[in-house]
């Protein structure tokens, strides 16, 4: 029998890392890190000493030189911390700013930022939705134009994740109106310059992470700070979106199975009529049809894992998983809200939290219309 390039040893070594991780620091932390609007950012550096910041980085930079199956081990590990706005705030950090530049950076910008970003002693977002440009990356406005060996850039972006937290951000801004497509660049903008700053925003959910909006008046940085090819960051971004989407499934599917395990012991306690709510036919018939759905996201989203660990090309299939992975943790935290009752109406409930949770999954990263945009496209609509 061929060994399971997703499932070898090696992997559930570091898969009870990750566990011991997030029960130990993260979900007992998990209403703490609400009631902060924000997570502790000393959590980036114990998971920077832990290696788990730049698995698919290269160890010269003080990565692991794994490949994507790692990744997703992280994240269903992760994904089951209680709090989806931890989960999105860290891979945020891991699998949305930092990839361009561990692609296509260069040497100084690597050594000054990526190194500290790995060993989770800088932290960083990624700036591009804006106002009036969200799923349509084309429409963004933020200027940056040359000065000299500086980019003097002004505009502004909003919702964006790790807004307070973040050291550096990767922005994408337009450095050539004229050229469309080709007149869009990513560059890496410390927080700490001058006409940099922000407004924190109030979410509905996700509270464990802060989300703001960010203003840019007349900030100067190198063009040095140019991550890749001045033009190219359009297609550099697309490149990225995949690690986020394709992140974004891990880390849903995990929460909402932990979510349906969780409910089950409710129903389980949970006494009505005279007995458990769980030797009820309904609850029973809904919560099958529940894993069910939640087993087919799972092995769609373990198939686009499997082509990015062998090479192949996966937008297609990740652009499917990211449509049906956020509808079903939609669907799951729904049924479950209403098995819990009165109580899944609390905050404190882990059904009420992911209940708001979840509606971000279909908008963040791509909008549920955006990737059936894409595929009708693909399809030859």
């Amino acid at each position: 029998m061929l060994a399971d390039p997703l499932n070898s040893p090696e992997h559930e070594l570091f898969r009870e890392t990750a566990r011991k991780f997030t029960e130990q620091e993260l979900r007992p932390r998990a209403r703490e890190f609400d009631e902060m609007g924000r997570f502790d950012k000393s959590l980036f550096k114990d998971m920077g000493d832990l290696g788990m910041l730049g698995l698919r980085y290269d160890p010269q930079y003080g990565g692991a030189g794994l490949d994507w199956s790692y990744t997703s081990v992280l994240y269903e590990e992760i994904g089951r911390s209680d709090n989806a706005g931890v989960t999105m705030g860290i891979s945020v950090h891991t699998d949305m700013a930092t990839p361009s530049l561990a692609e296509f950076g260069s040497e100084d910008l690597k050594q000054e930022f990526l190194v500290p970003a790995i060993a989770g002693e800088m932290v960083s977002a990624i700036a591009v939705t804006e106002p009036d440009a969200g799923s349509d990356v084309s429409g963004i406005r933020t200027r940056a134009i040359r000065d000299g060996d500086d980019w003097v850039i002004n505009g502004s972006k909003i919702y964006i994740t790790n807004a307070a937290t973040a050291d550096w951000l990767c922005l994408l801004a337009v450095t050539d109106p004229e050229a469309g497509y080709g007149g869009v660049s990513q560059i890496l903008v410390p927080t700490d310059v001058p006409g940099f700053r922000y407004d924190l925003l109030d979410k509905i959910g996700n509270w464990g992470s802060d989300t703001g909006q960010l203003y840019f008046e007349d900030v100067r940085v190198p063009v040095a700070h140019t991550i890749g090819d001045i033009g190219r960051g359009f297609q550099q971004q697309m490149v990225q979106f995949q690690d986020e989407r394709l992140v974004a499934c891990v880390s849903s599917i995990a929460g909402s199975l932990f979510l349906w395990e969780e409910t089950r012991r409710w129903a389980e306690e949970r006494v009505l009529f005279g007995k458990p709510l769980s030797k009820m036919q309904n609850t029973q018939f809904k919560m099958v049809e529940l894993f069910t759905q939640l087993a087919a996201a799972k092995e769609l989203t373990q198939a686009c894992v499997r082509k990015r660990v062998s090479g192949e090309d996966a937008t297609d299939l990740i652009t499917m998983a990211k449509l049906f992975c956020g509808r079903v943790c939609r669907q799951v935290a729904d049924e479950c809200i209403q098995f819990h009752g009165g109580y899944g109406y609390m905050k404190e409930s882990m059904a009420g939290r992911a209940f708001v949770d979840s509606r971000l999954i279909s908008i963040g990263g791509g909008s549920d219309e955006t990737m059936l945009h894409y595929m009708a496209k693909q399809l030859g609509f």
